[in-house]
């Protein structure tokens, strides 16, 4: 019976040094001080919703700017190519800073309409100078008809880039065969 007292002496001696534990635990787990707000998230927060509206802002811009496209293509009017090129380069002068919020391949597209429509509309020019910013833009990078045509080739041979004496047989430009066609009938005219 002895050592069962002794065993109880000990846990009761043993209780108070657990609780005191279990207790400071819990206190230093509650802060005292109030909570600041988490300046850093709210930051995060207010930039992806402004990345948010400026994809959202290019997106209708540039849907805009495809309808007029369609518009042209049906009615063939020059002046909605040219409308709808110099909506896409607002579209893409307005993002500024928040270009990286939109895709690469959804800028590069947007650049290649501005470059065709252009030029379908008689601005050789400026299909010229956007063509070079294409270029700038992206290096590397290229486009392709569904012919599998190169978009840079193509637009090179259309705009007068590329010297003629690069055309050889045309068998080395990634353009259509359509246009190949059309070069050489070009060339053979010019010479006879």
């Amino acid at each position: 019976m002895k050592r069962h007292l002794r065993h109880q002496t000990v846990f009761r001696g043993l209780r108070f040094p657990i609780l005191a534990t279990a207790v400071a635990a819990a206190l230093s787990a509650c802060s005292m001080t109030p909570a600041l707000p988490d300046f850093d998230s709210i930051t995060f927060r207010e930039e992806r919703y402004q990345d948010l509206s400026a994809m959202r802002g290019f997106q209708s811009c540039r849907d805009e700017a495809v309808d007029l496209d369609t518009q042209a293509r049906t009615s063939g009017d020059p002046a909605r190519y040219l409308a709808s090129a110099r909506l896409l380069e607002r579209c893409g002068s307005d993002l500024g800073p928040d270009a990286s919020t939109v895709s690469d391949d959804v800028r590069m597209r947007a650049y290649a309409l501005t470059v065709q429509n252009y030029l379908k509309g008689g601005d050789a020019g400026s299909a010229r100078r956007n063509l070079e910013r294409f270029k700038q833009a992206f290096p590397d990078r290229d486009l392709y008809y569904p012919d599998g045509s190169s978009f840079r080739e193509t637009m090179e041979v259309l705009l007068g880039q590329r010297d003629p004496t690069d055309f050889g047989q045309y068998a080395t430009l990634n353009v259509s065969s359509a246009l190949k066609d059309e070069m050489r009938r070009v060339e053979y005219w010019k010479h006879n």
